[in-house]
């Protein structure tokens, strides 16, 4: 087994890194279109589609959380297990896995309870009105009694691509997308459950990938497995991959923070177009994200691995190459996106005023998308390297230190173009956040291949 797994130190960097990550690419693929398929069946229901789809459009900023909780504690313990796979520590390894695995059901009982208990109360204050919270109450309360699945399958996921199984890991997203796309329409129409049809239908697809990922992770194909033995909570196991996993968490936590933000001042400034907007270009930016994400999720088992295995240049070798196809591809997409704005502002709407509208404001808030490859590049690294602090510094300074605050002040100075100042906001951000990671990164990548570099001989 041992040699099978050796394949992450062996393998060409290139070959590898394309291996691992275009089924990490198509499993996003896949899930963006779960989540765009889902919301078209239930904007179709008759009569009640469009208070239905903006009910269950409230829910988001929670299942959000519920997926952060799972990124907290599955993307935090994943590189870990990778190292130490590296250093040939396998027991440690199965520690970290079975201590995440315990702590995801822990985890999840606790949102299942306040999901159930208060979900309709928060869901009045993220937004929703007399006319919608019917529909997303009705939807949460089914979600969170599958809410132990969405956090197994996301957070345990992570270990299987971590090992290097790609493609598995992206047949655990194909399971729950096909299921969900086959039973929403059972559900909704065929039954008449509308949105609790598309709940049900989720957390039944859920429970399907739930099953593969777990018995994949206890099967002897897995080279670290979940064992008995291993999942009483250890302190010293389990707290380095909370702080590892705590800056993919604060990501993924503050984008309804931020959501609530831009929308307030937008609807302050510009009324529903502008809302409408940044509806397209959030799609978009997740768009153009997905391969950005996915490549340098292929690369996160190599470069852990090998740091594990104290390999400085398979390490430097595998983030020059990530971090230089990230950025022809972020450069590509910002040309294209620069040059036929209207095209993919179309691709979401066909409303001739909102395009309109969407242009400019597209062109502004994607203005340094080209620099987007070296932000993820080194953001991805800093969690292969098991540099917690560091990812938690880089995600704060983006997203609350920069990003809230700007969304408020550049309007306030920019006051001749209000709402397209309100865009402007994330550009600038970005250029920020991107000079501070880069010059972090230099000092702390350097330091990390130094405590690993083996001494030449003379």
């Amino acid at each position: 087994m041992s040699e099978n797994k050796d394949f992450l130190e062996k393998e060409p960097i290139g070959k590898l890194l394309f291996k691992l990550a275009l089924p990490t690419l198509a499993a996003q693929f896949i899930n963006m279109l779960y989540n765009i398929v889902d919301r078209i069946y239930i904007g179709h229901i008759p009569g009640i589609g469009a208070s239905a789809l903006t009910g269950v459009g409230v829910c988001m900023p929670l299942i959000l959380i519920v997926s952060a909780f799972a990124a907290l504690v599955g993307y935090g313990g994943a590189p870990r297990a990778s190292i130490y796979m590296g250093k040939k520590e396998q027991h440690t390894a199965e520690q970290i896995l079975g201590n995440c695995f315990a702590l995801q059901i822990i985890v999840s009982l606790i949102l299942t309870a306040i999901l159930l208990k208060w979900n309709r109360g928060l869901l009045l204050a993220f937004g929703a009105s007399e006319n919608t919270i019917g529909y997303a109450s009705s939807y949460m309360n089914i979600y969170a009694i599958g809410t132990i699945f969405v956090e197994l399958t996301l957070g345990m996921n992570a270990f299987i691509t971590a090992q290097g199984f790609a493609k598995t890991g992206m047949y655990s997203v194909l399971i729950g997308a096909v299921s969900n796309i086959i039973l929403d329409p059972i559900f909704i129409f065929g039954l008449h459950m509308d949105v609790r049809g598309a709940a049900l239908a989720t957390i039944i697809s859920q429970a399907l990938s739930c099953i593969w990922v777990v018995a994949f992770l206890c099967g002897r194909k897995s080279f670290i497995r979940i064992r008995k033995e291993n999942l009483r909570l250890i302190p010293g196991i389990i707290l380095p991959c909370l702080a590892l996993g705590l800056a993919t968490f604060i990501m993924q936590a503050s984008e309804s923070v931020i959501s609530i933000c831009f929308n307030s001042s937008l609807q302050r400034y510009g009324g529903d177009i502008a809302v409408g907007a940044m509806t397209i270009l959030t799609s978009v930016m997740q768009f153009a994200m997905l391969p950005l994400q996915g490549l340098s999720q292929g690369a996160q088992p190599i470069i852990s691995y090998n740091y594990g295995a104290s390999n400085a240049e398979r390490v430097k070798a595998a983030f020059w190459l990530l971090l230089k196809i990230n950025m022809i591809y972020a450069a590509v997409l910002w040309a294209l996106v620069m040059l036929i704005p209207g095209v993919f502002a179309g691709i979401f709407t066909s409303n001739a005023e909102l395009i309109e509208f969407t242009i400019p404001a597209l062109r502004i808030y994607m203005a340094v998308m080209f620099l987007f490859g070296i932000q993820i590049s080194c953001q991805i690294t800093f969690n292969s390297l098991g540099k917690a602090l560091e990812s938690i510094i880089v995600a704060v300074v983006r997203k609350f230190v920069l990003l809230i605050p700007l969304i408020y002040i550049v309007p306030m100075i920019w006051n001749s173009e209000r709402t397209m100042a309100v865009y402007m906001a994330e550009p600038i951000a970005d250029f920020f956040a991107i000079t501070f990671t880069v010059l972090l990164f230099r000092v702390r990548f350097r330091d990390a291949l130094k405590k690993i570099q083996k001494p030449t001989r003379k």
